[in-house]
């Protein structure tokens, strides 16, 4: 009795569940007390913009406690102006949620500016989807051949195999139709029996996915030709900008993976459904995918364990991936379309790169090329028709805007062009908005410019004001320090002079693309010693991939980022993943050239070069 009394009148310990609402779009969960609110968004589907995945090291996930006082972190306090901690503004992975409350995200851009079109090839058209119209003989008593026999008479070119989900239809179908039927085969299945003669509708998606963006083109298999792209931001961006925070998220909580892997799926059925509804074509006339994509999004694709990607000894599950159904990718395409997979060199020379390779026909020509994919994680290639190196590079996130203070990803706002002289600055921003922060072809050309007019030294230090003033007087003025760093200002959000809460480039942010130039730089120094060449036998290099696709070649090259050759040799490649997985939807002939890349490409593993770390510290100094 009494022991009932003293727990009746003891004070509550809290919530245990707690209600939050997002907004815009009034949605409402509810999710353990404690919890951070950018787990909380991110276990229901709501997206949160981050580049570390909720560790706290990107400080992007910027949302508004709108009502629920959620007292400020030492992160937030960085992070934010007074007036800002004062409106609500706090970093949803240091947000914790413990009481009900309402949470205002900012809108996130799902669809950065993102490279749709690259170097490809002329290639002769012959895709595994064919059609073949037939006007079949009606059975009678004397003519007992089953429904698929006289299926397969007509087609006696072929020796196919046959899906169970065809025989179950089938003598409806033809009957329905008075057999005038059209049979849809790929590469040796007879998939489907549609009535009446529909030779002329048959499509296919290539879909380039992409760590931060998946780009899909829809093809009329008819012609070759493309009937509609589109682009988005991958679904599985919460949980951080590159493969290691997303390889992290599926160690730390192995429920994680299915997670993952259904974010990569509903990218790829969304894209889907736009690019068909766009091009005008029924999902149901898609019959094949192709799927080419890095090591680490295309184990999580198809729900393989990414771990063993992630630690030394880097080993992927397999090279080569087993058929598939799209349907098995979530893609609500015709029900038995097969997904092809592109097969991967190793765990960071993946799918992407042979898709690129193939593309940009590096097997085929005699010219010794250089190929460069620029990302958190820098693929390499180099050869020619009768040799081939490739390697990967760690060349970190700023690329990509992260780890860089002012960073962004290539949508509206971003500055994507800076042109600098002694006495002017020029910035060309996505989307001609206001500039909002910096993206990486910003980034390189700020770096660049700096460099060229001697703001910046060899080794990368903001040069003294008094030095600047000489050299660069119009310039001088935006040389700064926030605290105790220096920063030059690339544009005044407010009063000229409130450097903190304008767009600026730091000094550690020049630090961080030293650190990223110098990988890349290494990877190739290293790829031209083990062939015996010097970087002036290099007859051209492509930059392959969005970010490549929008860096100035001019750029790169001051920076050491490429070879030091005359600039007309320097070509932006562009999305030459997605082109190699257009060729091989459009033709079985380039699809087995893809796979012979295997045997041809030999792996070069830079993290176990004892050299590895002398010629990376050499690579650092930008070129005088």
């Amino acid at each position: 009795m009494t022991t009932a009394n003293i727990d009746a009148e003891a004070p509550s310990a809290g919530p245990v569940r707690v209600d939050l609402v997002f907004e815009p779009g009034t949605r409402r969960v509810r999710v353990p007390a404690g919890v951070s609110v950018f787990d909380a968004a991110s276990w229901n589907g709501i997206a949160i913009d981050s580049t570390c995945g909720g560790h706290g090291t990107c400080k992007k996930c910027k949302v508004r406690m709108l009502d629920g006082a959620v007292a400020a972190s030492p992160l937030d306090i960085r992070a934010f102006s007074p007036d800002e901690l004062r409106g609500g503004w706090r970093l949803a992975c240091r947000a914790l949620a413990g009481a009900d409350a309402t949470v205002e995200v900012p809108p996130l851009a799902t669809r950065p500016k993102a490279a749709t079109v690259g170097v490809g090839r002329q290639v002769i058209l012959r895709p595994a989807v064919q059609k073949r119209y037939l006007e079949l003989t009606e059975p009678t008593l004397r003519d007992q051949a089953t429904d698929l026999e006289r299926v397969l008479a007509a087609i006696d070119d072929l020796e196919l195999r046959v899906d169970l989900a065809v025989l179950r239809t089938l003598g409806q179908v033809l009957r329905a139709a008075d057999y005038r039927v059209t049979a849809v085969v790929v590469d040796d299945a007879l998939i489907a029996v549609e009535p009446g003669d529909t030779t002329a509708r048959r499509f296919g998606i290539a879909f380039d996915l992409g760590t931060t963006t998946v780009v899909a083109t829809l093809l009329d298999l008819s012609t070759g030709t493309p009937a509609a792209v589109d682009s988005v931001l991958n679904a599985q961006q919460p949980f951080g900008a590159d493969v290691i925070t997303r390889i992290s998220a599926t160690m730390l909580d192995p429920a994680n993976l299915d997670r993952l892997a259904g974010l990569a799926r509903d990218t790829l059925a969304g894209l889907a459904a736009a690019v068909c509804q766009a091009g005008g074509a029924d999902p149901a006339e898609v019959y094949e995918v192709a799927v080419a994509g890095n090591a680490t999004m295309t184990h999580l694709l198809l729900g393989i364990d990414p771990e063993p990607l992630g630690v030394a000894p880097f080993i992927m599950s397999t090279r080569l991936y087993p058929e598939v159904l799209a349907a098995d990718l979530g893609i609500a395409v015709h029900p038995r379309a097969r997904a092809v997979v592109f097969p991967a060199f190793g765990a960071y020379v993946g799918g992407d790169i042979t898709a690129g390779l193939l593309a940009s026909g590096m097997d085929r020509d005699q010219r010794t090329r250089l190929f460069i994919d620029i990302g958190t994680n820098c693929e390499i290639v180099l050869g020619n028709a009768d040799w081939l190196l490739a390697t990967a590079a760690p060349a970190g996130p700023a690329f990509e805007g992260a780890a860089i203070r002012c960073g962004m990803r290539a949508a509206d706002g971003a500055i994507e062009v800076v042109t600098m002289t002694p006495g002017t600055l020029e910035l060309t921003v996505i989307g001609d908005a206001a500039p909002a922060g910096l993206c990486g072809s910003g980034l390189v050309d700020a770096v660049t410019g700096l460099v060229r007019v001697g703001l910046l030294d060899s080794s990368g230090r903001l040069v003294p004001k008094e030095a600047a003033a000489a050299l660069a007087p119009g310039l001088a003025s935006r040389l700064t320090r926030i605290g105790d760093e220096r920063v030059f200002v690339l544009h005044w959000l407010g009063e000229v002079g409130d450097a903190a809460n304008s767009v600026y480039l730091s000094q550690r942010d020049i630090r961080e693309l030293q650190f990223a130039k110098a990988a890349i730089a290494t990877g190739w120094q290293i790829l031209l010693a083990e062939a015996g060449l010097t970087a002036s036998d290099v007859q051209q290099v492509l930059l392959a991939g969005s970010f490549g696709s929008y860096l100035s070649p001019a750029s790169a090259i001051r920076l050491g980022l490429v070879p030091p050759l005359p600039v007309l040799r320097v070509v932006s490649a562009g999305n030459v993943a997605g082109e190699g997985a257009k060729m091989a939807l459009l033709s079985l002939r380039e699809r087995a050239a893809g796979l012979a890349l295997l045997e041809e490409v030999r792996y070069v593993e830079l993290s176990d070069r004892a050299d590895f770390n002398d010629q990376f510290v050499g690579q650092l100094a930008f070129p005088a």
